[in-house]
C-alpha cells in the first residue's frame, strides 16, 4: 500500500490545529485566546496536509514592510525527516521573496540543530545583534 501524499496549501490552520501541532512537536504551549489573537496577526501562512489533517506548519508575522519573523515551523515527530520543513521553508521563503520589501529585514529563532535548514535560505547567526526575549 502507497503511503498517502502530503499536499502543501498557502492558508495557515486553524487554532485548534495550531495548538496541537505546537504540542506534539514540543513547542512552548499557548492558550486558545492568546492563539487567536495571535493567528490573526498572521501574514503569510502555509499548512501540510495529510488525508485533510494539518501534519506541518510555518508562518510568517511582522508590520508587512520593514519586519517579517518566521514562527512556528513544525511537521509531527514521525512524519520529520523526510524534506517537510524544508516543504515550508521554501514556501515561505517564495513569499517573501515576491512581496517583501528589499529593505524588509526577515528573521527567526533556530531551536537546536534548525539553524541548518534555515541557513539553506540564507539565514546567518548576526556578529552583531543578539536574540533576546521574556514570558510574560
Amino acid at each position: 500500500m502507497s503511503e498517502v501524499a502530503i499536499e502543501l496549501v498557502e492558508r495557515f490552520p486553524g487554532v485548534a490545529d495550531y495548538r496541537r501541532l505546537r504540542a506534539a512537536t514540543g513547542l512552548s504551549a499557548k492558550s486558545e485566546p492568546a492563539a487567536l489573537r495571535g493567528l490573526a496577526n498572521t501574514t503569510h501562512g502555509v499548512s501540510l496536509l495529510r488525508d485533510g489533517e494539518v501534519v506541518g506548519m510555518g508562518r510568517i508575522v511582522g508590520d508587512g514592510g520593514c519586519f517579517h519573523f518566521v514562527v512556528d515551523i513544525a511537521v509531527l515527530p514521525e512524519l520529520q525527516g523526510r524534506g517537510l520543513g524544508k516543504r515550508i521553508m521554501g514556501a515561505l521563503d517564495a513569499w517573501l521573496r515576491a512581496n517583501a520589501e528589499p529593505t524588509a529585514h526577515v528573521s527567526l529563532f533556530a531551536d537546536g540543530q534548525a539553524k541548518h535548514l534555515y541557513a539553506q535560505y540564507g539565514f546567518a547567526e548576526s556578529s552583531h545583534s543578539v536574540g533576546m526575549f521574556y514570558r510574560v
